[in-house]
């Protein structure tokens, strides 16, 4: 579907301050209600991960570290986790990701990016970004003109824009992913299970 890429150029555009790639250095993030997360908000550990959909890194982060990570921290109410959302090449084909995800709802959030993170490899090998996305939202509950309609919500993709540019401008953000443990900044790049088996024991101190 030509439309496709055509609307969503706009958020080259739009978000051209994002990320060249997965890159390099600097800041921390307070959690907004904008942000996607999972666990208890009480909990004494808090971590943030700036993450994009198109981030090889971020991809076998999500697909080797986290379910590990999910059952022993966040379903066990030690660490309440938070999802930032990024962009990083190709823009588009991220932030039409991202729009599909909102557009599942929140219970199936997680559901959906995981799916994603889980299909990039097919992705990049086979060019058919819109068929996945489309296989991925179906699978979500989404009808395809749901999922039309949602990749091409100009408001929408202005806010995840929005989101994107407070992460480079005031969190300093410009690596993904970058994981950010009660308010400073322990990692650029995937973190191991025993990294962050560390980083929860010294915030929990």
């Amino acid at each position: 579907m030509p439309n496709f890429n055509r609307r969503l150029l706009v958020v080259a555009a739009l978000g051209a301050l994002a990320l060249a790639g997965c890159s390099k250095s600097g800041g921390a993030g307070s959690v907004d209600t904008a942000d996607m997360t999972l666990g208890d908000p009480n909990a004494k550990v808090k971590i943030v991960e700036y993450a994009s959909l198109t981030c090889s890194h971020c991809g076998k982060f999500n697909n080797e570290v986290f379910p590990e990570f999910k059952k022993k921290y966040i379903d066990t109410g030690k660490v309440h986790y938070t999802f930032k959302e990024f962009l990083t090449p190709p823009n588009e084909v991220a932030a039409a990701g991202f729009l599909t995800a909102r557009c599942a709802g929140k219970d199936k959030y997680f559901q959906v990016t995981d799916a994603i993170f889980h299909a990039q490899q097919e992705m990049f090998t086979t060019g058919d970004m819109r068929g996945i996305l489309l296989r991925t939202a179906q699978s979500a509950g989404m009808t395809e003109e749901k999922f039309n309609a949602c990749i091409t919500d100009e408001a929408a993709l202005k806010a995840l824009n929005e989101r994107v540019e407070k992460a480079i401008k005031v969190d300093k953000i410009t690596a993904t992913p970058s994981f950010i443990v009660n308010g400073k900044k322990v990692k650029e790049g995937e973190m191991t299970m025993a990294e962050l088996d560390a980083a929860v024991a010294e915030a929990s101190k």
